[in-house]
């Protein structure tokens, strides 16, 4: 357990271990997504100088020149690959843009896949040379890591082990790079770097952000920061888990708040983790014996995923 952290700190190696290791990770996961819907993990497989490289080529990025970075920002994708431009996107119900800009990349498919059809191509930074490699192999390595925490998930809730790493295969699955510059003069008061929200996907793995600012709503009211820690990826269920298990693993609220004097510039590295198209998030019959009433309509990722993103205000 590392002390200094504000929520629970698992080790992703016990899901490798002894029986009673992998059943003890198994009820840690699962109370910590039933009980507050965050975690932290260490040993999680993701290469630390990976992740640090990510970040070095983020920077390079988004120290272009805005009008070099907006000739990746194509309206047709919704935002869904390509560059974002400051102060694009809102928090669901909230009338005043988050202070950030940022960029997606999602799955890379080969040459005559069906799925080409479907899912946008990823858009090529022509001026960072190893931009594409480098965020190609976290993205892998990010990926590998969920599939392992969603099987943990599955056998919480009493489901085959595979049952939602299957989910996510062939997934639109993206990786968000964030940079939040300096608060602007001229941003409303009412503006935060990430306003108040809940993620949309099954699972978030959140790399570990160059400064603090991450804080999730508890339910007596208050806010909790999370700690930016070296060697940790925090990990949070969003609102298709909670639909899913109708509620019993939470998506819980949370936000990135303005930086305090002379506090510079903030990155961070999401990955949203989310199921094909097709998938029905229907709560699942082995939630309903847990939690009662069904809370929440039949609807399949895709219809759910587009659904959100008019509300965030990246699609029409």
């Amino acid at each position: 357990m590392v002390c200094d952290q504000t929520i629970p700190v698992l080790d992703l190696q016990a899901f490798q271990g002894d029986r009673a290791e992998r059943q003890a990770f198994v009820e840690q996961v699962g109370q910590a997504l039933e009980n507050i819907g965050f975690f932290a993990i260490t040993n999680h497989g993701v290469d630390a100088d990976l992740i640090q490289k990510a970040y070095q080529v983020a920077q390079q990025f988004f120290e272009l020149p805005d009008a070099v970075k907006q000739r990746y920002e194509l309206p047709e994708l919704h935002g869904q690959r390509g560059f974002t431009s400051f102060g694009k996107e809102h928090a669901k119900d909230h009338p005043f843009p988050d202070l950030k800009e940022f960029w997606h990349t999602g799955r890379s498919l080969p040459t005559g896949h069906p799925l080409t059809t479907i899912y946008p191509n990823n858009v090529s930074v022509a001026e960072v040379p190893e931009f594409d490699s480098v965020i190609a192999q976290l993205y892998g390595q990010l990926e590998a890591c969920a599939a392992t925490l969603l099987q943990a998930c599955a056998l919480y809730l009493g489901e085959p082990q595979t049952f939602l790493s299957d989910m996510i295969q062939d997934g639109d699955t993206i990786l968000r790079l964030i940079h939040y510059p300096p608060v602007p003069p001229s941003a409303h008061p009412s503006s935060l770097r990430s306003a108040p929200h809940e993620d949309i996907n099954l699972i978030t793995l959140l790399c570990e952000a160059t400064d603090d600012g991450l804080e999730l709503f508890q339910r007596d009211g208050t806010w909790l920061p999370i700690r930016a820690m070296s060697g940790q990826i925090i990990v949070d269920s969003g609102d298709m888990l909670q639909q899913l298990t109708n509620g019993l693993l939470k998506s819980t609220t949370h936000r990135v708040v303005n930086p305090g004097a002379n506090r510079d510039r903030r990155f961070s590295m999401p990955f949203f983790v989310h199921p094909r198209k097709e998938i029905d998030l229907t709560p699942l019959p082995s939630c309903l014996s847990r939690t009662g009433e069904q809370k929440f309509p039949p609807i399949t990722a895709g219809d759910y995923l587009m659904q959100r993103l008019r509300e965030i205000g990246l699609a029409g």
